[in-house]
C-alpha cells in the first residue's frame, strides 16, 4: 500500500511541477506579449478556470500526500532511511514553496486583479493595475515553480532509494 501511495504522491508532485513549468515558459511569455486590458482579462479568466476540482485535487493531494508518504516511510522501517529524509524534505519543500508562497503570494494577487473592473477603468489604471500585479505574481510563480521542480526531485530520488536504506 505504501508504494501504491508513493506512486500517487510523485504523480501529483509531477502534475503541480508540470503545470508550473508550463506556465512559466509558455503561458506567461505569451501573456506578456498582449496588450494591457488584455493581459489582465486573460490572467482573470485562467484564474477562475484553474480553480476546479482536478486542480484542486493535484494541488492539495501533493500537500496531503506528501506528509502522509513521509510518515508511512517513518513508521515503517527502522532505523529511520534515507528515504525517510528525502520524503520529509520534499514534504517541506512543497508545503513552504508551493502552498505557503501559492496561498501568501499568488493568491492575494489573483484576488485583487479578480477585482478589478477592465472595462471601467482608464488606460492609467488598466497599465497600473498590470505593473503591480505582473511582476510580484511572476516572482512568486518563479519560487514555487522552483519549488515545485526540487519536490519531484526529492521524491523521484525517494522512490528509488530501498525502503530500508
Amino acid at each position: 500500500m505504501h508504494t501504491i501511495i508513493l506512486g500517487v504522491t510523485a504523480t501529483t508532485t509531477a502534475l503541480m511541477s508540470g503545470l508550473f513549468f508550463a506556465f512559466s515558459w509558455a503561458v506567461m511569455p505569451g501573456l506578456k506579449r498582449l496588450p494591457d486590458a488584455s493581459f489582465i482579462m486573460a490572467m482573470q479568466s485562467i484564474n477562475r478556470a484553474i480553480q476546479n476540482p482536478v486542480f484542486f485535487a493535484a494541488f492539495l493531494g501533493a500537500a496531503l500526500l506528501l506528509p502522509l508518504s513521509t510518515y508511512l516511510d517513518y513508521s515503517s522501517t527502522k532505523p529511520v532511511s534515507a528515504r525517510f529524509w528525502l520524503l520529509l524534505a520534499a514534504s517541506g519543500v512543497y508545503i513552504v514553496g508551493v502552498i505557503g508562497v501559492t496561498i501568501g503570494g499568488n493568491v492575494p494577487l489573483n484576488e485583487t486583479l479578480d477585482a478589478f473592473d477592465v472595462q471601467a477603468a482608464s488606460v492609467s489604471d488598466v497599465l497600473n493595475h498590470r505593473r503591480d500585479f505582473e511582476f510580484p505574481w511572476s516572482q512568486f510563480h518563479t519560487i514555487r515553480t522552483g519549488a515545485s521542480f526540487l519536490t519531484i526531485l526529492l521524491v523521484v530520488a525517494a522512490c528509488l532509494r530501498p525502503e530500508n536504506h
